[in-house]
């Protein structure tokens, strides 16, 4: 007979490591209208990336069983896929991390952070953006432009493996990829001006609201 009481020492999953958490589809009533048009239109170019970006997982896993397939069936391994496989995840790692900003699913030691109030966990947050955030990835595209232009100007090669292939394509995806964080940090500071300002972030208002 099934047991239908409720286990009271099952493990909480806080709303910090649950990426829907994070919908910003709605914006709360008391938030400014400039400053809920600038978190929806980015969120949603941000999600936008992100579901063209993760079609990149296929020729990844394309690439992966042919070389498989071929090795181990016909003993005959090619000398393009592991190129393509770290080339393709690169771009999809880089491409996909402003999307992966604006759902909060990046890795963060939040042992001490998650007991804060919204309040003070904007203002960290909001101090980190503009103290570091910004400033640090202005620096790191700045010599991404560099290094990657570098490569196109050189026709630079891989040189590690038989294949030598191009790979200024795959280094355009690193500035890219700093261009989309910069853009998402716009809105994340957003999000955390607001809750700094108000003590909750806008998902938890707006689920209010809905409620």
């Amino acid at each position: 007979m099934p047991d239908d009481r409720k286990i009271d020492d099952a493990p909480e999953i806080t709303d910090e490591l649950i990426a829907e958490a994070h919908d910003t589809s709605v914006m709360p009533d008391d938030m400014p209208g400039w400053m809920g048009a600038i978190i929806t239109r980015i969120d949603r170019f941000s999600r936008l990336v992100g579901q063209v970006v993760c079609w990149l997982t296929i020729p990844l896993f394309g690439a992966m069983v042919v070389e498989i397939f071929l090795r181990y069936v016909f003993v005959a391994p090619t000398i393009w896929a592991y190129d393509m496989s770290r080339m393709m995840y690169g771009a999809l790692f880089m491409l996909g991390a402003g999307y992966a900003l604006s759902r909060g699913v990046h890795i963060r030691a939040d042992f001490l952070y998650r007991n804060f109030a919204p309040r003070v966990q904007g203002a960290v947050d909001g101090a980190l953006y503009v103290l570091f955030y910004f400033p640090g990835l202005l620096f790191f595209l700045f010599a991404a432009v560099d290094f990657s232009w570098a490569a196109w100007l050189r026709g630079e090669r891989g040189m590690d493996t038989a294949w030598m292939p191009y790979v200024a394509p795959v280094k355009s995806a690193l500035p890219a990829g700093i261009v989309l964080l910069l853009i998402q940090g716009v809105s994340e500071l957003l999000k955390c001006i607001y809750a700094a300002t108000r003590n909750r972030w806008p998902h938890q208002a707006a689920g209010e609201s809905r409620s």
